[in-house]
């Protein structure tokens, strides 16, 4: 070694790729529960209707006085078009659970490391969400008369919710916080903390045509989304990623790829 070469100074840990996976089979189990523990959490909150209401008319009522852009806007500014109308309610009955379902899947086999740090965010947000859930059943706009919004997906489909009365498999009254929001901000926040290309910003587009799509179709409000936001904050306040990924070793990674 030169003596007189200047060391180098130390930097952020970097997370390895090839990390040990966790078992295929143990995750898959550890989903199953997880997804079915969320399930009947919600069906738990299910038989307070009055309150879901009562809360509603409140949200209703905040935001105004917060003077935050009225729901009606921009569902008025989306039924200028039926091509919109059916991509947005295309896009909150089918893009939900399979982005994330395919997320949780590259992240699982290219970048392991950060899985297991990105499973554990997912699971706190949800266990947060389901614990408001809980305490406070939220009639979504779509179902409050006297502002003027519709139900887009009864009338122009696809729709996702038959009549709330008769749905075993949701619960309607848990619009706060909006896990469709919660989602979509992890996939684009995993993909931009464990990816290195400057593209990568661009999974901001996710969570921000989620945000549009569950306001414009009446089946969320604005703090439904504003709520979950600061509760994912407060996760990955505590939750802290690991350090970046070199760029070589995308390289290496990829020639492995290749190979096999």
């Amino acid at each position: 070694m030169n003596l007189l070469q200047t060391p180098r100074k130390a930097g952020p840990p970097m997370a390895r790729p090839d990390a040990a996976r966790p078992k295929p089979l143990r995750e898959l189990l550890l989903i199953a529960v997880l997804f079915g523990a969320y399930k009947l959490g919600r069906l738990l909150a299910t038989g307070r209707v009055t309150e879901a209401f009562g809360n509603a008319h409140d949200v209703w009522a905040l935001e105004r006085d917060l003077r935050l852009p009225s729901e009606l806007g921009v569902q008025h500014a989306l039924l200028h078009n039926d091509l919109l109308v059916h991509a947005a309610n295309s896009y909150y009955a089918y893009v939900h659970f399979p982005a994330t379902a395919a997320f949780l899947l590259w992240i699982y086999l290219r970048r392991p490391a950060h899985y297991r740090w990105i499973r554990w965010v997912l699971v706190a947000l949800t266990a947060a969400g389901l614990a408001l859930h809980l305490l406070v059943p939220l009639a979504p706009p779509r179902m409050l008369t006297g502002t003027g919004l519709i139900d887009t997906g009864a009338l122009f489909g696809p729709a996702v919710y038959g009549a709330p009365q008769t749905d075993t498999v949701a619960n309607q009254y848990a619009a706060m916080p909006s896990l469709h929001i919660g989602w979509a901000l992890i996939v684009a926040t995993g993909l931009i903390v464990s990816t290195r290309g400057r593209w990568r910003w661009l999974w901001i587009a996710h969570p921000a045509v989620t945000v549009a799509v569950v306001v414009a179709t009446a089946n969320h409000y604005w703090l439904d989304g504003i709520v979950v936001g600061a509760l994912l904050a407060v996760v990955l306040l505590v939750l802290r990623p690991p350090g970046p990924v070199s760029v070589s070793t995308h390289r290496s990674e990829a020639v492995r790829a290749v190979r096999c």
